[in-house]
């Protein structure tokens, strides 16, 4: 097994690796305990060598590894992107690019949705990969053979596996869809987690501006306290603590102390802490927000007699259309994005722009408003335009 541990080896390996057009990449991460991934171990093949990297080696200056990532000449090749992504846009300030994810590629040639790499790699190259080493902690030192050789084989059968897929894209024409997601994912906006849109993440029942307005401060506060301390949100202060906070809005320490699930001591900021002062100045801030700049709930769809009925229709027509042009139905809407769209033929969703409108979002609208209607075929579902879209009136006669 190949590990690079010092400098010199991994500027070598970077030199032949920046001379092929394509590079398959992985990682392997520990973030439990920390806000921020520890990155603990970098695969890279090319079509000759493979190795993996130990960013935790004394000495070892990533300098080259950044470098190849960001050759605009060299295709960086991953499996589910985004986290490995975040990782290195969080040390280097940059996104890798050009990029290629496979789990995507994979959804737009019909594999299903979010489909796994090992599961992947048998359908594509009949591979087994062992993955018994998924769950072992990669900080520990030194790492053994078991674990390389799971380590390495993330990258070495991906190459199989991406020339085929995009063999696959070609011949599909679908190359388009494909850089349409891959936009978005080397976007760096993508991976600028700003403190105050923290509370989107959190799910929540009320949309009333106030709550809202107080949820956004105290998740702010959070945020950055989670970052501060390099611990996980959920260290700082637990997702249903802060739900209270916002809901109850308290204005002093007892009332704070009140808070279910809140220990008094965070409260009353014992041993130093001044933590219980600034959730408090964090209430303040939220309900000192106008009216007119208090943030606005997330849109959802409001309950309408029908409605379901209307999205049960459009998730069969989903269906429908996926299984007929074999790509995945989570690519190309959620039941998120069916339910606002059973409710505004304008929806803000990808569903009803570009190749997914193309694919499925006009019918959808056209299916709707009933220019065209749902029947059986055989055995089969088809699809049937009606020249008179509106509905006929039952008769009244006896």
């Amino acid at each position: 097994m190949t590990l690079i541990t010092d400098t010199d080896r991994l500027t070598a390996l970077c030199r032949d690796l920046a001379r092929e057009s394509y590079v398959t990449v992985d990682t392997e991460f520990m973030r439990e305990k920390t806000y921020w991934a520890k990155l603990c171990l970098v695969q890279l093949a090319g079509s000759r060598k493979a190795a993996a990297v130990d960013p935790l080696a004394p000495g070892l200056d990533l300098g080259p590894l950044y470098e190849l990532l960001a050759d605009g000449q060299v295709l960086k090749v991953f499996h589910a992107a985004r986290q490995d992504i975040e990782i290195f846009y969080h040390l280097t300030g940059a996104v890798p690019a050009p990029l290629f994810d496979t789990q995507v590629a994979a959804m737009v040639c019909g594999f299903g949705d979010s489909v796994a790499y090992e599961t992947l790699v048998a359908r594509l190259t009949e591979a087994h990969i062992d993955k018994l080493a998924r769950f072992t902690d990669w900080s520990l030192r030194p790492l053994t053979e078991t674990q390389l050789n799971y380590a390495l084989a993330d990258v070495t059968h991906m190459r199989a596996a991406y020339e085929e897929l995009a063999r696959r894209l070609a011949r599909s024409g679908r190359k388009s869809w494909l850089e349409a997601e891959m936009a978005v994912l080397t976007d760096p906006t993508t991976y600028r987690l700003d403190p105050r849109e923290a509370w989107r993440r959190l799910k929540t029942r009320s949309g009333k501006p106030r709550f809202l307005a107080v949820l956004r401060e105290v998740a702010a506060w959070r945020e950055t306290e989670a970052r501060r301390r390099d611990v996980p949100r959920g260290w700082v202060l637990r997702d249903e603590i802060l739900l209270e906070i916002a809901r109850h809005a308290p204005k002093t320490v007892d009332a704070l102390a009140r808070t279910r699930g809140l220990p008094r001591r965070f409260a009353e900021g014992r041993a130093g802490g001044r933590a219980g002062a600034e959730l408090l100045a964090a209430v303040r801030r939220g309900l000192a927000v106008p009216e007119s700049e208090r943030p606005k709930p997330s849109l959802k769809v409001e309950s309408a007699q029908g409605l379901g009925s209307v999205v049960d229709l459009l998730k069969v027509l989903l269906k429908m259309k996926c299984e007929a042009h074999e790509v995945a139905s989570k690519l190309v809407a959620s039941v998120e994005d069916l339910e606002l769209i059973a409710a505004d033929d304008n929806a803000p969703v990808p569903a009803l722009r570009g190749w997914r409108r193309e694919l499925f979002g006009a019918d959808a609208l056209a299916l709707k408003h009933g220019k065209l209607a749902l029947m059986i075929e055989g055995r089969r579902l088809a699809l049937v335009p009606l020249a008179d879209p509106r509905p006929a009136r039952a008769s009244t006669r006896a």
